[in-house]
């Protein structure tokens, strides 16, 4: 199943290696990546798209939320097209 993670980190170098290094841990392929720094240019938003097990993505955002540079992490609503 596909799911959609929003995670919001602080703008620090290396901040997204330690996440992808979880997908990486868990044997989880990113499909889609995107970065951008919010309003607060000391934070950055991190949107991503993956497949995986339900399990395996609960896993991930429970191991995501207690890394340091890690500030929140949500699961938007996602509307598939008609």
């Amino acid at each position: 199943m596909r799911h959609t993670l929003s995670i919001l980190l602080q703008n620090e170098a290396g901040a997204l290696v330690r996440v992808a290094g979880l997908f990486a841990a868990r044997h989880c392929n990113i499909d889609s990546l995107t970065v951008a720094t919010t309003r607060d240019p000391d934070v950055s938003q991190l949107t991503l798209v993956m497949h995986g097990a339900e399990a395996t993505v609960e896993q991930i955002i429970k191991q995501t939320r207690k890394l340091v540079d890690v500030l929140e992490v949500n699961r938007p609503v996602v509307r598939a097209h008609p």
